[in-house]
Parts: structure tokens; C-alpha cells; sequence
């Protein structure tokens, strides 16, 4: 193989997920996180457990058992020129934390690629994307000068398709994934950028490890894709599904929000597919309801940023918005997403207003 990539990643949560199938793959990861994660981190490694194949429960993947690496470090002593990668698996409000802010300044000062996990596409990434010239999408983000300085023809962004989350009550160091689909990324612009992409995302896909003697092909894997349209994916899942946990003072998990009325989860679903076919996507690079409805049915828990809002959150991922300003922009506004909007809209006012 290739002499091992160093890959640093902003978020050590969601990023877990990704440092240890890079590790699995022999290369180094270092995860962007609090002070106790990285002394956690640092000192254990990281523990993430996945679905085993078939349905027969999950596997312990512990990264100091690895060919690669694993550690952490605090924002203000990560040096992005170090690396050949950035990732970022934050949640997009995390971002305009000072320390983080400052870290992303000297990503854009670093010239190297960025490849996004999060649920929210980089602003700059967006650019790329011809149809969406003149749209107003700043007011989709809540800080959206921390994206200056970033090339956009070095961002590229993956649809998140695996579900993770901490379990209640462990170490910060451990994730569970519930759902262990693909990440499936869209290409980088410059050639020398996608064949990084291609050439971590084939090191994963050869990756095997030993459980109990037996060599196990573990799921979740990195997905270079040709089309930029590929991460848009997620969006007819977001809305039809996690920005639909929260329409009652009860909050649901994503497979009630999608399964207690599915006609009209699959009504809000087509008409957002629509959308990213009219942005420029061929079908093939989006997901059909009926295959994206019987995913829905393994994820109990609510979308993480419905439980951040039900905890009085006053920022949250706003994908909802995002798709709405794109709709009007394009000139077919969806009246599903628009009610979203004016809902997610008042909770954020109700926290704002407990709040002061």
C-alpha cells in the first residue's frame, strides 16, 4: 500500500467513526476535541463497536489494536500543515467556537484538502455547484465567516449516511454505530486531491482485522464518487425524517417520524429529491424512499439536533433552512419544508427567549 496518510479530524465524536476505520487502514488520525476527550483518547485510544454483518451483533474495534493510530489534541495546539487532510465532523454551530474559528484560519492558511462528514455542506462547497449562483445561503449557517479563507475547489463533502452515537454513561472515547452504511463523498476539483480521496478510500476497502481467529471485512466504508450532487443525498433523509422528531411538544425517534404517517414522510421526501434533480443530480445519485424508509426503522432515538433543540439549544444544524432558501431560490418553494422552517424557527426563538 501506500506509505500511511495523516488525516486530521475536527470532531471526536462523529470523527471516531471515521479516525478508526483510517487507523484500521494503517494511517494516522488525530481527533480536534475537548480537553477530558483528548486526555481519554490519548490515554485509551479510541473504542467504537459495529454492526457485525447479518445482523449478529456488535464488535469492539479498539484503535491501539490497530496497524494505524489514533490520538487528540485541542484546537489551539493542532497544526493543519501537518496533515494531508482535513476532515470535519463537527456539528456546524461548533464551529464558530473562537478556538475552532481560529483552527479553520489556519486550515485555509495550510492549502491542504478538506473533506466534510457533517450533516450541513460547507458553505464553500456549495459554490461548486453552478445552479446555486447568487443564492443567499449565508443565512442558512450560523457563522458563516468562518468560511472565509477556504478555497472552494479544495472542499469536497460526503453524504453522512452512518448513524453513531455515545452511549449513555460511558467514557467519551466510546461510539457506537447503530446504522453502518457508506460515507460516499463527492470528487475533489483538483486531480491531485481526489487521488488522495481515492487512494484512503481504497486502503479502507482492503482493510480486514482478526476477531477470534476469524478475518472479518468490517461495514462502513469511504465511497469516491464522480458527481458532486452525491452528498445532496441526505437531504430527502433529513427532512422527511430527523427535522421531523420534534413537530409536537413530544419528541419521536427518526423511525417514528417516519413510519407513523410514511405517505406523508414519503410526499416531503420526493419533493426534496426533486429539488437536488433540479440542482443538477441524476437519480442514481440519490436514494430511493422505500430503501431509505427501511433504514429509518433501526433508528430508535430522535436526530441529534431535535435533542439538542428539545434541550433548549438556540444553534443548531440547519439543513431545513438550507433546503427552503434553495427551493425559493430555484423557484419551487415545498410547503412540507417551509412549515419545518416556521416550527424549528419558533422552538430556537422559545430557547432564545428562556434563555435570556
Amino acid at each position: 500500500m501506500q506509505a500511511p496518510r495523516r488525516v486530521l479530524i475536527l470532531g471526536a465524536s462523529y470523527g471516531a467513526l471515521f479516525g478508526i476505520k483510517l487507523a484500521d487502514a494503517g494511517h494516522h488520525a488525530t481527533l480536534v476535541a475537548l480537553p477530558h476527550e483528548v486526555d481519554c483518547i490519548n490515554e485509551d485510544g479510541c473504542r467504537v463497536r459495529l454492526p457485525l454483518r447479518g445482523g449478529e451483533g456488535h464488535v469492539e474495534i479498539h484503535s491501539k489494536a490497530l496497524v494505524g493510530h489514533v490520538d487528540a489534541a485541542v484546537p489551539d495546539v493542532a497544526e493543519p500543515a501537518r496533515y494531508d487532510l482535513i476532515v470535519l465532523a463537527m456539528q456546524e454551530p461548533q464551529l464558530r467556537a473562537p478556538a475552532i474559528r481560529r483552527l479553520l484560519a489556519a486550515v485555509a492558511a495550510s492549502g491542504r484538502p478538506v473533506l466534510s462528514i457533517m450533516n450541513m455542506p460547507p458553505l464553500p462547497f456549495l459554490k461548486r455547484i453552478a445552479a446555486l449562483e447568487g443564492a443567499a445561503l449565508e443565512v442558512c449557517y450560523t457563522d458563516p465567516s468562518v468560511w472565509d479563507g477556504i478555497d472552494a475547489s479544495r472542499v469536497s463533502h460526503c453524504s453522512a449516511d452512518p448513524q453513531a452515537f455515545r452511549p449513555a454513561g460511558e467514557p467519551p472515547n466510546v461510539l457506537q454505530v447503530r446504522l453502518a452504511t457508506n460515507f460516499k463523498a463527492a470528487p475533489f476539483a483538483h486531480a491531485a486531491d481526489q487521488k488522495l480521496l481515492q487512494e484512503i478510500a481504497d486502503s479502507i476497502a482492503a482493510a480486514r482485522v482478526s476477531i477470534d481467529g476469524n478475518v472479518v471485512d468490517l461495514p462502513v466504508k469511504l465511497k469516491a464518487h464522480g458527481s458532486n450532487f452525491v452528498p445532496l443525498a441526505k437531504w430527502p433523509m433529513l427532512i422527511a425524517g430527523s427535522y421531523r422528531c420534534l413537530e409536537t411538544e413530544a419528541i419521536v425517534s427518526i423511525r417514528e417520524a417516519v413510519h407513523r404517517d410514511p405517505a406523508a414522510a414519503r410526499t416531503l421526501y420526493d419533493e426534496v429529491a426533486g429539488l437536488c434533480l433540479a440542482l443538477g443530480a441524476d437519480q442514481d445519485d440519490l436514494v430511493v424512499f422505500e430503501r431509505y424508509a427501511e433504514a429509518a426503522r433501526a433508528l430508535e432515538s430522535p436526530s441529534s439536533a431535535m435533542r439538542a433543540l428539545a434541550a433548549g439549544a438556540v444553534h443548531i444544524e440547519r439543513v431545513d433552512k438550507l433546503v427552503a432558501v434553495i427551493a425559493d431560490h430555484l423557484g419551487r418553494p415545498i410547503q412540507g419544508v417551509d412549515a419545518i422552517v416556521a416550527r424549528i424557527d419558533a422552538l430556537i426563538a422559545r430557547n432564545q427567549a428562556e434563555a435570556a
